[in-house]
């Protein structure tokens, strides 16, 4: 049996910043002018939330299944841009963007004008089976979606559904490429294939009784997401590849989170400067669909090693290509950068102001976070600030964390930073 190393990350301290500005309101000026098209002006709230349609709707899904971590339903026919509009009519800047999921907005006109066109019913009507039959055009729609934004040294990738499949199947690829060294390439023989099982159960115990574990490879996210937004150093994660190197270990990055634009590179791990690139990336959320791309070494040996029905979605990748063009085209790379700027100033402002409430402020573009004192602190933020019609998230023991779109601009920030610090003024 082999392992794989999670590797939990350092926590850096962000230092705060002065603020030039002076007096209660001082974070920003007032919002300009809407510069999307297809974007609300402000937040419109009616009721609480979740209001009265909400918890009707949420007592009636709780009758089928756990309905629990529902916060409220959602009127998505019309939410537009970075709001979120509820069954209720309030109106909501979402700073969440459906668990950092929502790459350009809700409802981008450019994906609407995708689905409208005849040619390319087929693909969201027909889902294939894309291990076994995948359609004409597959190769080709995956050069001008994932490939064209493909890391740095990985011309390989396999498509799956989700992020958790994505990671699972390419710790699959990396145990089977480790086996493959063992063994010197050589194929697996009848025996091995015939005792896999049993020999595993076998290595287990083995492995308790005498407490030595071998790595096959290092997992890392760029910033550790869910773990409550730890940041480390860039020449951390360059000695990190080295020790992997070293010791014949793959090396795995996990950008489910981090892909996609939102620090303001396409793949977070580009900020570190690797000389040797990572030999695995897994991705979903922001992308649209899930998979891993992986050098070419990592290929499997044999068809169905790694394998499932879907193995991704062809209508994902039609609409992958036009977020990319839409990315590249309305310079959101550079967007996410110069929001995330004013959106971290802003909030090391507050930190200075509210240090009783606000501690640890950190991000890269506009993957932001903070601390709050607790638990139950962070969540009573999160509540007042969605029934002042704003979408907040959390993660780890006392975080909270921002995941906008990457059209999220300056004037989106300012917006929030006047809104929560009027909440923070008035918290008791």
């Amino acid at each position: 049996m082999r392992y794989l190393v999670h590797f939990r990350q350092h926590n850096v301290i962000v230092p705060s910043v002065k603020c030039s500005q002076s007096g209660h309101r001082c974070i920003s000026q007032a919002a300009a002018k809407i510069d999307v098209d297809f974007d609300y002006d402000g937040p419109l709230m009616k009721t609480e939330v979740p209001g009265p349609r909400s918890r009707e709707l949420m007592k009636k899904l709780n009758g089928i299944q756990n309905a629990e971590a529902v916060h409220f339903f959602c009127n998505y026919e019309e939410s537009r841009g970075n709001y979120l509009v509820d069954v209720d009519g309030n109106r909501m800047l979402d700073l969440y963007s459906q668990i950092s999921s929502i790459p350009i907005g809700y409802s981008h006109p450019s994906l609407i004008k995708l689905l409208q066109q005849p040619q390319n019913l087929s693909t969201f009507i027909n889902r294939p089976a894309l291990g076994i039959l995948p359609p004409e055009n597959f190769t080709e729609k995956l050069k001008e979606s994932l490939l064209s934004v493909a890391p740095k040294g990985l011309s390989q990738v396999m498509t799956m559904s989700c992020g958790s499949c994505s990671n699972e199947n390419a710790f699959k690829a990396i145990f089977m490429w480790y086996r493959n060294k063992e063994r010197g390439h050589n194929n697996v023989t009848k025996e091995e294939l015939e005792s896999c099982m049993i020999n595993q159960v076998e290595d287990l115990i083995v492995k308790y009784r005498k407490k030595k574990k071998i790595v096959a490879g290092i997992i890392v996210e760029p910033i550790q997401s869910e773990g409550g937004d730890n940041h480390a150093s860039d020449d951390f994660f360059r000695k990190l590849r080295d020790i992997a190197r070293k010791h014949g270990c793959a090396f795995l990055v996990d950008e489910v989170q981090t892909g996609g634009g939102c620090t303001g590179k396409f793949w977070a791990h580009e900020h570190w400067g690797l000389d040797d690139p990572a030999d695995v990336v897994t991705f979903s959320k922001k992308m649209m669909t899930g998979g891993f791309f992986h050098k070419e070494e990592f290929r499997p040996n044999a068809p169905y090693r790694i394998f499932n029905t879907w193995l991704g979605d062809p209508s994902k990748n039609l609409m992958l290509a036009e977020v990319i063009k839409v990315i590249k085209t309305e310079d959101l790379l550079n967007n996410a950068t110069h929001a995330g700027k004013a959106l971290l100033t802003g909030l090391l402002d507050l930190q200075a102001r509210y240090p009783h409430l606000i501690s640890r402020v950190r991000g890269r573009g506009t993957f932001c976070s903070f601390d709050t004192p607790n638990d139950a602190t962070r969540n009573k933020l999160i509540t007042i600030a969605r029934n002042k019609g704003v979408v907040l998230g959390g993660c780890g023991d006392r975080s909270i964390r921002f995941r906008p779109t990457l059209i999220f601009k300056d004037h989106h920030a300012h917006l929030f930073l006047n809104i929560f610090s009027d909440i923070l003024a008035n918290f008791k």
